[in-house]
């Protein structure tokens, strides 16, 4: 199964950089495109930081951190036992979503957003978007799933 989820990290960045050469082949930096008027819009920006903005210019911090995150993960994807399947899209999910990432800020230097919802203050991407559905899965799976005591033990019963 881990070289399936290996195979699913490999197709969620294909998705990544398709979805990013498109918006850079149809849309000019810091243009936008209303997709649902007063709700959801394509923007299309160059990220040189991290979520949110952060630590600007830092980019080989953030591909030390990325490879460091994303070996670790495939690391355990083949030695972790109590997989299941929170632990498994986690794994596909924020690996595919950070080698995404990674992609950008090594071959370009920055990272391509594009995603502009009303009601969120930032503007992101698909990539980012699996890395935060993957953390969520993997919270899940340490918090009802995952292994305690040496036994394993889910910690949502039905009674």
């Amino acid at each position: 199964m881990a070289i399936i989820a290996l195979l699913l990290s490999a197709v969620a960045i294909a998705a990544d950089q398709v979805i990013k050469m498109l918006v850079t082949a149809n849309i000019k930096l810091n243009d936008q495109v209303p997709v649902i008027k007063g709700f959801f819009k394509i923007f299309y920006i160059q990220n040189n930081g991290a979520a949110f903005g952060m630590l600007q210019n830092q980019i080989w911090l953030f591909v030390l951190i990325t490879l460091s995150i994303s070996a670790a993960i495939i690391v355990a994807l083949f030695k972790y036992e109590n997989h299941e399947f929170f632990s498994y899209t986690a794994s596909i999910l924020i690996v595919g979503g950070g080698i995404g990432n990674l992609i950008d800020r090594v071959v370009r230097g920055y990272v391509i957003d594009y995603i502009s919802i009303s009601f969120f203050p930032w503007i992101f991407n698909f990539a980012d978007c699996c890395v935060t559905v993957g953390t969520v899965f993997l919270i899940i799976h340490i918090l009802f799933f995952a292994e305690r005591d040496g036994k394993s033990e889910k910690v949502i019963r039905s009674r």
